[in-house]
């Protein structure tokens, strides 16, 4: 574990890095989901990067949504990037059927598990040829993920506690965000920062300046009529 020093001169480190490009993954809680296949091929057309799928079980957050039938549907529907997010419990239980059926990268949250079963789901998802993730809630400190920052492809910080959408955005988790871009570019990993939870023009630049490269937006992009004006209102904030 970092103490507080080292965390702090890894921090720097960003500021010194190219301005990336800033990839948009517009989350389907916020779609209608009676023309998913639909509103997913909207999105993609007006320039989404990724789609972004949450899994909630109800146990390791209060609410429930969709899971792998829902996932096979839309895979059969859509070419586009799927980046499913585990809010589950145990995910080192389900991570290969998410792959199976049609993942291209899965996230799973550091508190849903004991090391040994997150490293457990790390190789299953690397052995299923897909990309691998590590989400955040907001009260777990940056240090945490070090020992798997090595292996993922992606660090998802969550900038509202999970589980529901239209919530606002966390603003004290920004110094995680650039504590995470210090040890990534530190140690020259290829391993991206995406942020979730109340993302929209005004927060964007917040999140973007301190490191940040794959935004997520729910209500930002989906409840406006139009997404592509949306979703550039938010890259080019």
């Amino acid at each position: 574990m970092l103490d507080n020093d080292a965390v702090r001169i890894l921090s720097y480190t960003h500021r010194e890095r190219e301005d990336p490009m800033i990839k948009l993954a517009p989350s389907i809680l916020s779609a209608d989901f009676a023309r998913l296949g639909e509103e997913v091929a909207d999105v993609t057309a007006g320039g989404a990067d990724y789609i972004h799928f949450d899994v909630m079980d109800g146990v390791f957050v209060p609410n429930l949504s969709i899971g792998i039938p829902v996932l096979k549907s839309l895979r059969k529907a859509t070419d586009a990037f799927l980046d499913v997010h585990l809010m589950v419990t145990r995910p080192q239980r389900y991570v290969g059927a998410f792959c199976k059926a049609g993942a291209d990268l899965v996230t799973v949250h550091l508190e849903a598990a004991e090391p040994q079963d997150l490293f457990a789901a790390i190789e299953a998802i690397r052995a299923e040829g897909k990309q691998v993730g590590m989400a955040l809630k907001p009260k777990t400190p940056a240090e945490a993920i070090v020992p798997y920052l090595p292996l993922l492809d992606l660090a998802l910080v969550m900038t509202v506690e999970p589980g529901f959408g239209g919530q606002s955005f966390m603003a004290d988790q920004l110094p995680k965000i650039r504590a995470l871009r210090g040890m990534i570019d530190a140690q020259s990993l290829s391993c991206e920062i995406e942020v979730d939870g109340g993302i929209d023009p005004d927060t964007a630049p917040l999140v973007k300046e301190a490191g940040a490269e794959v935004l997520v937006a729910g209500s930002a992009v989906f409840k406006k009529e139009d997404r592509r004006a949306a979703m550039e209102a938010i890259r080019n904030a």
